[in-house]
């Protein structure tokens, strides 16, 4: 079993597969252009962007591209996603077949705001007295 630290992005779309590597540079062009303000991590190993805390994941897998948008975004994309094996916060692109990127761009989107509108509630909250 490979146990490469990733260090970047481009670290780790450098080590994958080579029929990986244009599906995660696309994948990873789509995110960024629809969250332009987040910020590129490493976390659990894989790509990941944090934006008023963690938005999303991606990762290569042997036979598809996987797209960790957390819950909420499972739930809201539920008919525009039935086509993709998905899980609780996971959708499956299979190799071989072209990257949704308006659907990609929407869901980065959708947790954009889902992550700026959980921001505002936390900053109105009340703080426990001590």
């Amino acid at each position: 079993m490979d146990k490469t630290r990733f260090q970047s992005v481009d670290e780790y779309i450098k080590a994958q597969p080579a029929a990986a590597r244009p599906g995660l540079k696309l994948l990873r062009q789509t995110i960024n252009k629809a969250a332009p303000d987040a910020v590129e991590v490493i976390s659990y190993n894989m790509p990941a962007l944090k934006f008023h805390g963690m938005l999303l994941y991606y990762a290569a897998h042997t036979s598809h591209l996987g797209l960790y948008a957390m819950p909420g975004a499972i739930i809201a994309f539920r008919e525009k996603i039935a086509k993709y094996v998905s899980s609780k916060a996971t959708i499956q692109f299979p190799f071989g077949e072209p990257l949704p990127v308006k659907l990609i761009s929407e869901i980065v989107k959708f947790r954009v705001e889902e992550n700026l509108t959980r921001s505002r509630l936390k900053a109105k909250s009340p703080k426990p007295k001590a």
